[in-house]
């Protein structure tokens, strides 16, 4: 695949039934002007109804807003962000670009059209803090640059396939589950972190992320003629985790398992398929790069509200029974009774569980892949699927406690930021640092 120029994204930010919104400069659509100022517009009877001071217009399919120069800002009021973890919030936020309403399911959606090198620039300074080391920068832009590149070819193929795509397989018994970007048929990418955080010029463009981003213009990874489908979470928690187990079944030449040490892309020496080796290595500490309390480190890849948690490495949390019950049924839609086991089926080779049988009073199912487990089990999202289960005060073989201790943040695949972080920090270059964590990948130039 070879590119002339960058692609224009379309990046999905929010979804409501209202949304006002500041003009900071000049837009138009068409010949109609529209000067700075505040603004609205909500869906009534299946139309968009956008109003100013001095303007109304009425659509029934989309309304676009096209900046007078390149460096016109937008800010959009009440943008969610977070959405569905435990510091989920809104919060106002400036774009460049273009703005698009569009009617979606009985609300309007907000679309900022903005290149993708500026697009960038916004990813890795919402990602990465402007403390980060330049070679950790540079290899976020180009994971960052590839994986969106990969998703919009992956796209093309679907629509071109005909055929609808499914992420789950469910039976009387097991539900399986994974999760991609199936919903976003209308737009490109969104703007949270379901895709890659986007928050605009929110947070100031940092110097070294703008940096980055420029001194790895058209950069990516590639796997033959395939552009990579770059991945990339918190903490691996000491090994990272194939593709096919925690996203679609194919397999990624790519995106293998390696232990997040030197050797620089080793693979596991420890069997963690095995229950009793995924016990040892999650309940110990091993020595590898994302195992930090550094908090100068920490603090280049976690935003202010992900550095209050501290425990992410080795992680531990207690549910009494009558809070799980509840929990798991609320988050599952189905009946458990009291939970009398969790019983890992199934583990990938970072030690997460990819098929847990959840055995209850009332009900026994099996449910997988590692985010669905995730979802089941916390009311926002649990650290990751790699963890032991323990239990405490029993009573006529149900337990009063369940405890939960794990390792990682995320479904580990692909890039550890933690783990690239603390190598940053001790010298490697950001190519070394793509080639520990995407084996037989290389760096590609598709535009300049």
């Amino acid at each position: 695949m070879k590119l002339k120029k960058q692609p224009v994204l379309n990046v999905g930010i929010m979804a409501e039934t209202r949304v006002e919104f500041v003009l900071e400069t000049g837009y138009h659509q068409g010949p109609t002007q529209f000067q700075q100022g505040e603004y609205s517009v909500e869906l009534k009877k299946g139309k968009m109804i956008l109003q100013g001071t001095d303007i109304l217009i009425i659509s029934e399919e989309q309304i676009v807003l096209n900046p007078v120069f390149k460096t016109n800002a937008f800010l959009l009021k009440g943008v969610t962000i977070g959405i569905g973890f435990h510091w989920e919030k809104k919060e106002h936020q400036r774009f460049t670009g273009g703005i698009r309403f569009i009617p979606e399911n009985g609300k309007v959606r907000v679309i900022n059209t903005v290149h993708l090198e500026d697009y960038l620039k916004s990813v890795i300074s919402s990602e990465m803090s402007a403390t980060s080391s330049p070679e950790l920068l540079k290899a976020h832009a180009v994971i960052s640059r590839s994986w969106l590149l990969a998703q919009l070819e992956k796209s093309k193929k679907v629509a071109a396939s005909g055929e609808k795509y499914t992420t789950s397989q469910i039976g009387d018994d097991e539900i399986v589950r994974w999760y991609d970007r199936e919903d976003h048929t209308l737009y490109d990418v969104c703007a949270d972190d379901h895709c890659q955080r986007y928050q605009g010029i929110t947070k100031i463009i940092s110097g070294q992320a703008a940096m980055a981003v420029e001194a790895t213009t058209g950069e990516v990874l590639t796997a033959g003629d395939d552009i990579c489908d770059t991945r990339f979470s918190k903490c691996c928690g000491g090994i990272s985790e194939n593709f096919e187990n925690v996203w679609e079944p194919e397999p990624k030449s790519y995106l293998t398992a390696v232990t997040d040490h030197k050797p620089l892309g080793s693979p596991p020496s420890k069997n963690l398929t095995l229950e009793k080796e995924a016990e040892k290595w999650i309940l110990g500490s091993p020595d590898v790069f994302c195992n930090t309390t550094d908090t100068t480190v920490l603090a280049q890849v976690l935003p202010d509200f992900d550095q209050e948690t501290r425990d992410f490495f080795r992680w531990q949390v207690t549910y009494g029974q009558e809070e799980l019950s509840a929990l798991v049924k609320t988050r599952s839609g189905i009946d458990f009774g009291e939970i009398v086991k969790l019983e890992p089926l199934q583990r990938g080779f970072s030690g997460r569980i990819l098929r847990l049988k959840i055995t209850g009073t009332r009900r026994t199912m099996i449910v997988g892949k590692e985010l669905e487990i995730r979802k089941w089990l916390s009311a926002s999202h649990l650290y990751s699927s790699a963890f032991v289960v323990s239990y405490d005060d029993m009573h006529g073989g149900i337990p009063g406690k369940i405890i939960l201790r794990g390792a990682g943040w995320g479904h580990g695949a692909g890039l550890c930021q933690i783990g690239a972080a603390v190598m940053g920090e001790k010298g490697y270059s950001y190519d070394q640092i793509l080639a520990h964590y995407f084996k037989n990948a290389q760096l590609t130039k598709l535009y300049k």
